[in-house]
């Protein structure tokens, strides 16, 4: 395993930062959605996996600030029309959520009798909710790493697979409201 490179916490995350920020404006070329979503994290998380630099330490607040932030932004696409569309989607939410928290408790414990991983890791990495989050309710339990780790790979995948398939399967109903 590669020596770990030791130097000053502001440094070091200015390092992850600096990851995290170049693929995020790369992946920009590429057209996918969230791509700078999905290049900050494979940025950030390639130089975190590494093991060569020690682990990034949020300034105290920091984390929840940028949480703050990113709640922001979703909330502010959050509009009139959201809530009108709502009333008539409510029937497709609710059964998209009821489906989701079911299969992701199926797999959960299906995974974790057949691969032999703790049953905390799997409901938690299963389970349909966001990285930040599950990964704190996951530290809650002592496992929040893991989490982390399988929500990262499902959140790449589906950033970058989902939006191929939409444009395979409904080519048509592209740029349509």
């Amino acid at each position: 395993m590669a020596a770990e490179i030791s130097m000053s916490p502001l440094a070091t995350l200015m390092l992850y930062l600096v990851a995290g920020t170049s693929l995020g404006l790369l992946a920009l070329l590429s057209g996918i959605p969230a791509a700078p979503l999905a290049g900050a994290l494979l940025g950030a998380g390639i130089v975190s996996m590494s093991g060569r630099l020690d682990q990034a330490v949020w300034p105290t607040g920091t984390r929840t600030i940028l949480e703050i932030g990113i709640g922001t932004v979703i909330g502010t696409g959050l509009t009139r029309a959201s809530l009108e569309q709502l009333q008539i989607l409510w029937r497709p939410a609710l059964l998209i959520t009821v489906t989701l928290v079911l299969t992701g408790i199926v797999v959960g414990l299906w995974s974790s009798r057949l691969l032999g991983i703790d049953p905390v890791v799997a409901l938690l990495g299963a389970a349909p909710g966001g990285i930040s989050g599950m990964s704190l309710v996951g530290a809650e339990f002592g496992v929040g790493a893991a989490v982390a780790a399988l929500h990262a790979v499902r959140l790449i995948t589906v950033l970058l697979v989902l939006p191929l398939v939409v444009r395979l399967i409904l080519p048509s109903s592209l740029g349509q409201p």
